[in-house]
């Protein structure tokens, strides 16, 4: 399936766990159906909110297999096989590429972050290397480093990297790589809060951990900026940031793994060293589920 048009939600999918922290492939496939069946534009397995820093190598193709095996070519599936090893983030993407991915995200590589010439080297490697499009997502307050502007100019020009998942928070910073957005360079809110300013910018959608939870209404807001009506996309961001903040009151993805848990959909189990919500967070997101009344 070509991705390279692709517009609107992105849902940033969470892994299910079982109590012995085995991955929940059940669970799954209610995810999977819940986000067919209510709007989502394509998934995103494997991202910062799969929990994929956790799992082997041998779960990680498996979830890829299973997502790409349920969704049958109705909506892209993407998945993120980004390292801080570029050699490792070769093999991954790769071998999804080899079990039916549409594409591929890519991340900066945390912890050892390179210079300016090696970021650009990291991504460059894979996406020389693979035949599906490629995601650039920056995202330095998890990787220690970022994507420079200049750096995202050079990849933009890449025939097989076709957008840019932008989580750094810093609204002034999507302005100034708005100019390099096209048909063949989109960009992807990666802060749930900003969405509707990064499309104000010409971003063509979102990755979204909001969209784990209210599928259909992420994707209708999305829509909305989309088809010219702005008003409707600002009065659901705006109504949706109680939620939103109550999803990201602790780090992500405990917050929306207890909604989700809430919500009968999984477990709310994790992989150290993550671990359960603190009561008073735990309380301030069950209120907000009820205000968005998905809780009674």
């Amino acid at each position: 399936m070509d991705v390279r048009n692709l517009e609107g939600s992105i849902v940033a999918l969470v892994t299910p766990f079982k109590k012995d922290g085995s991955v929940d492939f059940d669970a799954l496939e209610r995810l999977v159906d819940f986000h067919l069946q209510n709007g989502t534009d394509a998934i995103l397995t494997l991202g910062t909110t799969g929990e994929s820093a956790t799992m082997t190598d041998d779960e990680d193709n498996s979830v890829v297999a299973a997502v790409v095996k349920q969704v049958a070519g109705r909506i892209p599936v993407i998945a993120g096989s980004g390292s801080n090893s570029t050699q490792t983030m070769l093999t991954k993407s790769l071998t999804y590429q080899g079990l039916g991915a549409d594409g591929l995200l890519l991340i900066t590589p945390y912890y050892n972050k390179s210079n300016e010439e090696g970021i650009y080297q990291h991504f460059k490697t894979v996406a020389d290397a693979v035949d599906i499009p490629c995601i650039l997502y920056n995202i330095p307050g998890r990787c220690g480093c970022g994507i420079s502007e200049r750096n995202v100019e050079r990849l933009a020009a890449h025939p097989n990297i076709m957008g840019i998942k932008e989580a750094s928070g810093n609204v002034a910073y999507a302005a100034k790589i708005a100019h390099l957005l096209s048909d063949d360079f989109r960009m992807y809110s990666g802060e749930d809060a900003l969405t509707v300013p990064l499309m104000s910018l010409g971003a063509s959608g979102t990755i979204s951990v909001w969209a784990d939870v209210q599928p259909q209404l992420v994707h209708d807001m999305c829509r909305a900026y989309l088809d010219g009506d702005v008003e409707r996309a600002r009065e659901i961001q705006i109504a949706g940031q109680p939620l939103i903040n109550a999803l990201f009151s602790e780090v992500n993805p405990i917050p929306v793994k207890e909604a989700l848990a809430q919500m009968g959909m999984i477990e709310a189990n994790y992989r150290m060293p993550l671990c359960p919500m603190a009561d008073d967070t735990r309380a301030t997101l069950t209120d907000a589920l009820k205000g968005a009344g998905l809780l009674d």
